[in-house]
């Protein structure tokens, strides 16, 4: 069983609108970070959230942008204000006591895996794991790649050459412990049959690896 709740996230001077749901005895909590052009109904990202609930790990799945705001092309690639909003999520969910004691980690999808390794740089050892699917982590800052700590995990299409060459100049960037996986057959929206199933499955089982304490509960 999972409790579902339709949310309202201050940021700023906008409200974001977001879905948590946290499954009964969650080993953490993660919160996605969509690409440009995307939102939180994104059917891919709605479906490995609900393999990660189904593996013990909460979700919460937002719009980083209002959408009067996703109307202008430039903010969806504007990492400083995506990982802004970010952060004021993050602020806002550890306040809340369903979820404030849950370890966190972010999954992030285009443009948003950016903004999900500058936030979890900013975070240091409160950001537990980050995993990106087709993603744009170089464009991330130096800086920021240089100072993440959390585990990170790059997944990208097999068909998706450049973004594959992008991912790899960030992972080498990366100082973190970090793997970089190519999934055979896939292009950039793992819109192939299995493909999909596949980016669940690595990211569950990344999450359920790095997010729990060492002390587990039985």
């Amino acid at each position: 069983m999972s409790t579902s709740t339709l949310i309202q996230i201050p940021a700023g001077t906008v409200t974001i609108e977001g879905m948590l749901e946290i499954p009964d005895h969650a080993v953490g909590l993660v919160l996605f970070a969509h690409g440009s052009g995307s939102s939180r109904h994104s059917p891919r990202n709605n479906y490995v959230a609900g393999v990660l609930r189904q593996s013990g790990v909460g979700t919460l799945l937002m719009d980083l942008l209002t959408p009067e705001e996703d109307r202008d092309t430039a903010l969806r690639f504007d990492i400083a204000l995506l990982t802004q909003r970010l952060l004021d999520a993050t602020r806002w969910v550890v306040s809340q006591a369903e979820a404030g004691d849950l370890p966190l980690g972010f999954f992030g999808a285009s443009t948003g895996a950016a903004a999900a390794l500058e936030a979890a740089a900013m975070l240091g050892e409160d950001a537990r794991a980050v995993v990106s699917r087709g993603g744009r982590p170089d464009l991330a800052s130096r800086q920021a790649l240089a100072n993440v700590t959390a585990p990170t995990l790059l997944l990208v299409g097999g068909f998706d050459d450049v973004v594959i060459d992008l991912n790899q100049l960030a992972h080498d960037q990366l100082r973190c412990e970090k793997k970089m996986v190519i999934v055979p057959g896939a292009t950039h929206l793992f819109e192939e049959p299995g493909t999909l199933e596949e980016v669940a499955r690595l990211a569950a089982a990344w999450f359920t690896r790095h997010l729990p304490t060492q002390q587990r509960p039985l």
